[in-house]
């Protein structure tokens, strides 16, 4: 078990990252939240000792997907319909950055990952590869897909690194 000043620290440093990559595979803030307490419950009770910070990082973006992939496996999760999905969005995201956000979330998830990895986490290919376990070009070949299809759904006027 690990010490308070660990956990406090590792909150502190990975909480934002564990929301967003929540927020863009489970789309819905209260699974957010479920899912956020169980990452750091399960960093708290784990003995796994890191080799450096990007280890820890990777670590937690690792947990995070298994976890909200395990939630969208549920069969409940699978017989119902968000509230929040009901709802609109927040009012205070500009219209350029809501437009691109529900373009990021309307991806497919082999491309959303690498997409979040790489332009929101800023991930170089060869790191992704190894948070994802796949080969690098496989990595290269989904972010120019992704690329591609969001070219077309924003038509086009949005330039990417």
């Amino acid at each position: 078990m690990r010490s308070e000043e660990a956990v406090n620290r590792a909150i502190e440093q990975y909480s934002d990252t564990v929301r967003r990559l929540c927020m863009i595979h489970l789309k819905n803030y209260a699974d957010t939240e479920d899912i956020f307490q169980t990452v750091f419950l399960k960093y708290v009770l784990s003995s796994v000792s890191f080799e450096n910070d990007e280890h820890e990082k990777a670590w937690f973006i690792r947990v995070t997907i298994n976890a909200c992939k395990d939630l969208l496996k549920n069969f409940f999760r699978s017989r119902t319909i968000s509230l929040d999905s009901v709802m609109e969005q927040p009012a205070e995201l500009s219209p350029d950055y809501r437009e691109v956000l529900e373009a990021v979330f309307s991806l497919p998830q082999k491309y959303r990952d690498v997409v979040y990895l790489h332009y929101f986490e800023d991930y170089t290919a060869p790191e992704i590869s190894r948070i994802l376990g796949k080969n690098v070009n496989t990595i290269y070949t989904l972010l120019n897909r992704s690329r591609q299809v969001l070219r077309e759904k924003l038509g086009g006027d949005y330039e990417y690194e």
